[in-house]
Parts: structure tokens; C-alpha cells; sequence
């Protein structure tokens, strides 16, 4: 990996955390922090030592509180096309990702932070965590895919409202309106918690993990038929090694030793 500036990446036991360290602006995201996590989500991805991905804030006041207010006030209609579209393909990237990527919510998600927590698989929050939509208070409205996925998520009704008040929620109703998988009581116990989930899903075969990442991805596009999708996915999966492994090893009685082969 090559070094950065505004981001942290370490690891161990085969999972990354790539952490958000812009903790005196609120890890508020701006040109260079988006380039610098999309040369990340790159890099975990053509390591095959790297299984699986936490992505969180510094510090307990911030998971990213949005975007970079000075660079938004320089936007144009030329500009901002290419603003929110860079957005999107940074966040799609982690929503297609092919290996597990959990965000570990600490404090503010707001605007761009709390659509990057969208784009994870799965999202685990402290109940410090508040979330928002609060761009139509400054005049615009989220821009990184934020009005697809919220609508996905939670239905037109819950997200237009979120919306359209530009309100934060508290961390027990984003649970409750099942934007968050798990609570947890402090930050501090976040990494361990996303870590413990990551050691269940990491026992089982990482090409078939990828499958059902893609298939279940595939039902809210509307372009391709995620029926179809799921069967080729089946398909491909007969072909591999970890296939054979994994009916070995239920024939033995014995633990899979998958190689994502």
C-alpha cells in the first residue's frame, strides 16, 4: 500500500481497517480523501492475502460528518457533475466489492459519510452514531448515491423524509428503521464487534462470499434480472475448487479449508 495522508490502513488475520483520520475537520471528506480511499479499496482488492475490509472514523465524535464544506462552495454545474459522479464510482466500487466490507460507525454520519456507510455490506454502529441527509439545508441534495441506497434500504417514505427535513436520527432509530445491523454500546467496541462477524463470514468460501455480494446487489438493479444473475453465479461456483472442497469436507466431517481457488 502505498502511503497516504488522510487516511489510516492497517491490518491483521486477513482483514484491513482503513480509517478516515481527519479527525480535526470531523473526517469530513474531500478530493484528496476520496482518492486516497479509492487507491485503498484498489489496493485490498487485488490482494489476496486481504479477506475483508472495516472501514471507520478517528476519533468518537466522527465517522465522516460529509463532505468538505470549502470545496463544495467552489462547485459549478460543470464541476459538480463530476464532483457527485467521482462519488458514486468510489462508492459503487465498495458496494460491488467481492469481499466483505463492513463500516464501524462512530459518531457523525452525515451527508457523504453516512453514504459511504451506505455502500458498506454491513454497518455496525455505536449508539453515539447519528445519521443524516442534510443537503437540502445547504441547497443541494446527496450526490454519492445516497437517495438510491437509503430508498433501497429503508423505502420511499422513511428516506424521503429523512431527506426532505434534512433531520438526523439517533442510532436506535437507524436500528429500528434497519439502516444498522448491530448497536453497540461504545466506540471502543466497535472494531472488535465488526471483527467477531467478519470471523464467522471468514469461514466460509470467499468466491461464494463475492456470489452472494454480487446476486444480492443484483436485486436492486433494475437493468439486469437478478434471477438470472443468481444462476450464473450457481453455476460459476460448481466450477471451483472450494465446491469440491466444501463437499469434501461435509462428507468427512471435518472443517473446509477453503483457498477462494
Amino acid at each position: 500500500m502505498p502511503s497516504f495522508k488522510h487516511i489510516l490502513f492497517d491490518g491483521r488475520d486477513g482483514v484491513s481497517t482503513l480509517t478516515i483520520n481527519r479527525p480535526d475537520k470531523l473526517n469530513a471528506l474531500n478530493n484528496a480523501t476520496l482518492k486516497e480511499i479509492r487507491e485503498a479499496i484498489q489496493g485490498v482488492l487485488d490482494d489476496r492475502n486481504i479477506k475483508a475490509l472495516i472501514i471507520t472514523g478517528s476519533g468518537e465524535k466522527a465517522f465522516v460528518a460529509g463532505a468538505d464544506i470549502g470545496e463544495l462552495s467552489e462547485l459549478n454545474e460543470l464541476n459538480g457533475r463530476k464532483f457527485s459522479e467521482n462519488g458514486q464510482d468510489i462508492f459503487e466500487l465498495i458496494e460491488n466489492f467481492h469481499k466483505p466490507v463492513i463500516a464501524a460507525i462512530n459518531g457523525f454520519a452525515l451527508g457523504g459519510g453516512f453514504e459511504l456507510a451506505l455502500a458498506c455490506h454491513i454497518r455496525i454502529a455505536s449508539k453515539n452514531a447519528r445519521f443524516g441527509l442534510p443537503e437540502v439545508t445547504l441547497g443541494i441534495l446527496p450526490g454519492f448515491g445516497g437517495t438510491q441506497r437509503l430508498t433501497h434500504l429503508i423505502g420511499k417514505g422513511r428516506s424521503l423524509e429523512m431527506m426532505l427535513t434534512g433531520e438526523m436520527i439517533d442510532a436506535e432509530t437507524g436500528y429500528n428503521y434497519g439502516i444498522i445491523n448491530h448497536l453497540v454500546d461504545t466506540p471502543d467496541l466497535l472494531l472488535p464487534a465488526a471483527q467477531d462477524i467478519l470471523k464467522k463470514i471468514l469461514r466460509n468460501a470467499p468466491l461464494a462470499l463475492g456470489m452472494v455480494i454480487e446476486s444480492v446487489n443484483a436485486a436492486n438493479r433494475f437493468e439486469i434480472n437478478g434471477y438470472q444473475t443468481e444462476s450464473n453465479c450457481f453455476s460459476n461456483a460448481l466450477k471451483t475448487n472450494d465446491f469440491n472442497e466444501g463437499i469434501r469436507a461435509f462428507l468427512e466431517k471435518r472443517p473446509p479449508e477453503f483457498t477462494g481457488d
